[in-house]
């Protein structure tokens, strides 16, 4: 290890007690390796088992909380006790050097396109029509919306049946927690809509639930992060602002989270419109020492890893860990310089990518960012 990147290798030591190895996290991404059905496969256990050691901790993709929030084929599910026996696996599979397994509990609320084709309909919190999806969500009763914050709690339990490390709660990225968060998304006229205190109600709940199940089930040092994208700005459109997001996150912070990790896909050091410092500093100036953050986003280097922990306590790597799973070992070897950022030929078979993967970088109009090489991926 060279002197330069000391701080990479440092150990992180988080508000729980949970110590760890890396201040590098792998950040959630959808890998499609799952078996049809939701059960963990081969190509997840190899898929993640590649990349045991290329992070502190390593976060799976989106992993359903029940059948109806279900948004992509041959996505990983966490909605049954059948699961877990699979489950089991993966997580050994993520420990075994010794690194942090964290499961992602995600719902897709409108995004359920999978749960769509299945069950001829998805829910949201309102009856919205929009012009990006090809059906019109039916809006949530509040029996159903009590239901799958339970839901949410007893995902967080079997996390820890199968052995995981920890829980992130996926509240990013336009999924079911942010469309609650979103004045776009959100048109209720109840508590759990009309105002921005209103729409706030079902992330806490979600927070709340998970964070009481943690408290009587799980060792003292489990850990619990929320991500959260920190702005919902599409030109005219606006769901919601960072600084509403901040008042959310604010809240969030006072039910003893250990991470925030911010949802970016522009750049890790990203400004919001007019603002003089990055979307990670203002998260970082209201959480201050209540929880960690954790910023995302074009991290392709050891350079890039440094930089971004500058303005936050953990960098995260989504692409990078793909390209590179050898990243941080090769910073402790202080053979920096070698890590790869770009897709070679010779590589491909290597990184064990599950077929579907390899499908949706090359999809035309994918909606995953450009996969540096991707071009090597057409065998």
């Amino acid at each position: 290890m060279t002197e330069k990147y000391e701080k990479i290798l440092t150990p992180l030591t988080l508000t729980n007690g949970a110590v760890l190895n890396y201040r590098i996290a792998m950040a959630p991404m959808v890998a499609q390796g799952s078996n049809s059905d939701g059960t963990v496969s081969e190509n997840d256990l190899n898929f993640y088992s590649e990349r045991s050691n290329v992070a502190g901790m390593i976060i799976t993709g989106a992993a359903t909380i029940c059948e109806r929030g279900k948004g992509f084929d041959n996505q990983l599910s966490i909605s049954d006790d059948q699961y877990l026996d699979g489950l089991k696996k993966l997580a050994e599979a993520l420990k075994k050097d010794g690194n942090k397994a964290i499961i992602q509990l995600y719902h897709g609320g409108r995004e359920a396109k999978s749960s769509y084709e299945r069950f001829g309909e998805v829910v949201a919190p309102s009856a919205v029509e929009f012009p990006f999806l090809p059906y019109v969500p039916r809006e949530l009763t509040e029996e159903e919306i009590q239901k799958i914050v339970s839901d949410f709690g007893i995902a967080a339990k079997r996390a820890m049946d199968a052995g995981f490390d920890g829980v992130e709660i996926h509240g990013a990225n336009h999924y079911l927690l942010q469309q609650f968060f979103s004045a776009y998304s959100n048109r209720r006229d109840d508590f759990l809509g009309n105002d921005l205190e209103c729409r706030m109600n079902f992330p806490l709940a979600v927070v709340k639930e998970v964070k009481r199940v943690v408290k009587e089930y799980a060792k003292p040092d489990f850990i619990v992060g929320y991500r959260f994208s920190p702005e919902e700005i599409h030109e005219d459109t606006v769901g919601y602002t960072v600084e509403d997001s901040l008042q959310l996150i604010d809240k969030i912070a006072e039910h003893e989270l250990d991470y925030i990790h911010v949802s970016l896909f522009t750049k890790y050091n990203d400004k919001p419109a007019g603002k003089e410092k990055t979307f990670a500093e203002l998260t970082k100036e209201v959480v201050g020492d209540r929880a960690a953050v954790v910023i995302v986003s074009n991290i392709f280097s050891a350079d890039d890893a440094l930089d971004a922990l500058k303005i936050a306590d953990i960098a995260a790597i989504g692409r990078e860990s793909l390209l590179e799973p050898k990243f941080v070992e090769k910073i402790a070897a202080g053979k920096a310089d070698t890590i790869v950022s770009t897709l070679k030929p010779d590589r491909v078979g290597g990184l064990l990518f599950p077929e579907k993967l390899k499908e949706w970088f090359l999809e035309e109009g994918s909606a995953l960012p450009p996969l540096p090489g991707d071009e090597f991926l057409k065998s």
